[in-house]
């Protein structure tokens, strides 16, 4: 089951959502607006490598915001901190900006019960596009879970700002894996 925009209303209300800042008016039928954070970074090496930390370049938008160039990664951030521990949150693009060219969520809308923070958008144009700081970008809806929770607390909890991928945290010790 998927909240409904009031039930959304009252779940931030009551607490059962967390959207800071809370703002009615981005309310939709089912689902919650989320603006595009001031804050980019891109990485800067030619090679990403999953088992390492990779390098990033931080861009910081102004008024006249930013051109988002086709072939090129870009991660951002909602200015919501949006979580709940309560439901399933997924965030997909807006259909006006899909409709620009714009990825926002390239392969993970899922967020984890008990994640409470910024998120962090993988934004991919496929022409150049000029974004805003403050666009509604994103929406998030909630799903009802079944089952026990295990609320998440890993390394992208209480995120501000985009996060480059933390991937390399999670390897296991090379002696442990089998050739």
């Amino acid at each position: 089951m998927i909240l409904t925009g009031p039930e959304i209303t009252t779940a931030a209300a009551d607490g059962r959502v967390r959207i800071t800042p809370f703002d009615e008016a981005q309310v939709n039928p089912n689902s919650y607006n989320v603006r595009l954070g001031p804050t980019l970074l891109t990485y800067t090496t030619p090679v990403l490598d999953a088992h390492q930390p990779n390098r990033t370049h931080r861009i910081e938008m102004g008024s006249d915001g930013y051109v988002l160039k086709p072939g090129q990664l870009y991660l951002g951030h909602t200015v919501e901190q949006v979580g709940s521990n309560t439901f399933v949150p997924l965030l997909f693009g807006r259909s006006s900006v899909g409709r620009l060219g714009l990825f926002v969520e390239i392969t993970a809308p899922i967020g984890d019960i008990g994640f409470h923070g910024q998120w962090t958008l993988m934004l991919s144009p496929i022409r150049p596009l000029r974004v805003y700081a403050g666009m509604k970008v994103g929406q998030i809806m909630f799903f009802v879970a079944v089952g026990p929770v295990a609320p998440y607390s890993g390394k992208y909890q209480a995120a501000s700002g985009p996060k480059p991928s933390a991937y390399w945290q999670d390897l296991a010790p090379l002696e442990a894996v089998a050739p």
